[in-house]
């Protein structure tokens, strides 16, 4: 699952491609929103972790990869 993440004060956003589940995501988003997490802490695919200060997120969007066709086919 692709996910896009924006940092106060930051031009550019992060984005990661999560194994987690989408239930996952918003899950520990929830938790450093209302204050029960002080970092949202997020897996990327490669096992990297990502940390975000709660007080720092902007946004966050939840969304499914494009899926990118091959071949010369009609569209």
């Amino acid at each position: 699952m692709e996910v896009k993440i924006g940092v106060l004060h930051t031009p550019r956003e992060i984005v990661l491609e999560s194994g987690q589940s989408a239930e996952e995501v918003e899950g520990a988003v929830s938790a450093a929103l209302s204050g029960k997490a002080q970092l949202l802490s997020l897996t990327d695919e490669k096992g990297r972790k990502v940390l975000v200060p709660a007080d720092r997120l902007a946004y966050v969007e939840l969304g499914e990869p494009a899926v990118r066709k091959v071949g010369f086919g009609p569209l």
